[in-house]
């Protein structure tokens, strides 16, 4: 066996026994978190972060190292984002958005996600401001501030996604709402990602914005002028053969996925929002996204999820929060983000005339951040613009507003279910059951 040879075999076989522990750590944490009352995604995010620095690489520091290494191996890395494209696919085309035509919820939509925005933007440049003298010295403050705002402001996606299946709100208005109003969000705050790392670096121009906008507004009218019609001919041309997706459809469509994850990744917004495009070419097409679910959902969710989260996780240390004045920074700042997301997107559900309990679900839904937002931190720290402590401080917060959501659902659902006004039926609100 050459050099050669030998290095790819333990490459695969470390890799391969990564891919054990992260499967089933995930598995575990799951169920756990299930019989806890929890979205099973939670638990999944949680395994990811105990598999890294925070617990396990803390307590077993030279089995982590000999498992993992000192990072992320770049086949995990890899592995993990082509995860994140797929699923973003999957929520992409498992949205019914043509309920948005619906003028009510396309006016709640648009004040939903300029809530979402702009009010946790400003909160989170605060937070910056009042910070950077104890937290970020020797930081530009303008850049750092800059970074907590979006961190703060940024909703969830892919997280937000896989909870709303599990509370059977995917088809609701409050589901299709948020899951829009969240789209929105990310890509606002993944372009103001792009200008401010333009701009930390000091190549912010008048020529850059206009070649990078101009190159979005040319990706979407190609993507309803010329890629959709294509799509829905496609499909017309190649049906399903008894439910499933043909091989060559199959193939045709990780295609399209991954070129317009290309796509979106030239245009300075990140490869999984092409994901998340390509969803929208298909969502009209029911019987092809429900086939897609049935022979590809499930994979991606048991195989590529658990990859991505331990590979944030491993990024991530939870244990270096000490100082009395960091963890007063914590509460603060876990305080100011829920704050800064549940009023708002709840009076700007009210004002757009959603109920109570409709309303504080939206503002809960938008809440949840996820690991997502660990990309917008990890840019961040790269370039030097977080320190440690505040990285720390964020990521943390980023997990209490995730775990949060599914106990506000829960009670909303318990409070609504034992009401006096609605004693024989289960609100529309909450769609199907949950999944088991």
């Amino acid at each position: 066996m050459t050099g050669s040879t030998h290095q790819s075999e333990m490459l695969l076989f470390t890799v391969l026994l990564q891919l054990i522990v992260m499967i089933g750590a995930a598995r575990l944490m799951h169920g756990l978190f299930r019989r806890m009352g929890q979205p099973g995604v939670v638990g999944e995010i949680v395994a990811g972060l105990l598999l890294g620095p925070s617990l396990f690489g803390y307590l077993f520091p030279g089995v982590s190292l000999a498992l993992f290494g000192a990072k992320p191996e770049p086949a995990i890395t890899v592995l993990s984002q082509i995860g994140l494209i797929l699923l973003m696919f999957q929520i992409g085309g498992g949205f019914e958005f043509s309920r948005l035509q619906i003028a009510r919820l396309r006016r709640t939509t648009i004040a939903v996600a300029l809530a979402s925005i702009l009010v946790p933007l400003l909160a989170g440049m605060g937070i910056g401001k009042l910070s950077a003298a104890s937290l970020a010295p020797g930081i530009d403050p303008l850049v750092y501030s800059l970074f907590c705002g979006v961190a703060v402001a940024i909703t969830a996606v892919p997280i937000l996604g896989r909870i709303l299946g599990e509370y059977g709100l995917t088809r609701s208005d409050v589901g299709i709402v948020a899951i829009s109003a969240a789209a929105v969000n990310d890509v606002a705050g993944w372009v103001l990602l792009a200008g401010i790392a333009a701009f930390a670096a000091a190549q912010l121009s008048v020529t850059y914005l206009a070649i990078h906008l101009g190159g979005l507004a040319l990706f979407v009218l190609a993507l309803r002028f010329v890629a959709a019609p294509l799509c829905n001919r496609l499909v017309a041309c190649m049906p399903l053969r008894d439910g499933a997706i043909p091989p060559h459809l199959l193939a045709i469509l990780l295609i399209v996925i991954f070129a317009l994850a290309l796509c979106t990744f030239a245009l300075g917004i990140f490869a999984i929002f092409g994901g998340f495009a390509a969803g929208l070419l298909f969502h009209r097409h029911r019987p092809l996204v429900e086939a897609w679910n049935a022979q590809v959902g499930h994979f991606v969710l048991v195989f590529f999820l658990p990859i991505f989260f331990t590979f944030t996780g491993l990024r991530t240390s939870l244990l270096g929060l000490s100082a009395g004045p960091e963890l007063a920074w914590l509460a603060a700042v876990c305080l100011i983000a829920v704050l800064a997301k549940i009023v708002p997107v709840y009076c700007a559900g009210r004002a757009n005339g959603l109920a109570h309990p409709e309303s504080l679900t939206l503002g809960a839904l938008m809440n949840t951040r996820g690991l997502m937002e660990l990309i917008v931190l990890n840019v961040g720290y790269d370039l030097g613009f977080l320190p440690r402590s505040m990285f720390t401080i964020l990521v943390v917060m980023a997990v209490v507003t995730t775990v949060m959501t599914g106990p506000i659902l829960r009670a909303l659902r318990d409070t609504r279910a034992h009401s006096p006004h609605t004693p024989h039926a289960r609100p529309q609100l909450y769609g199907a059951q949950e999944r088991p």
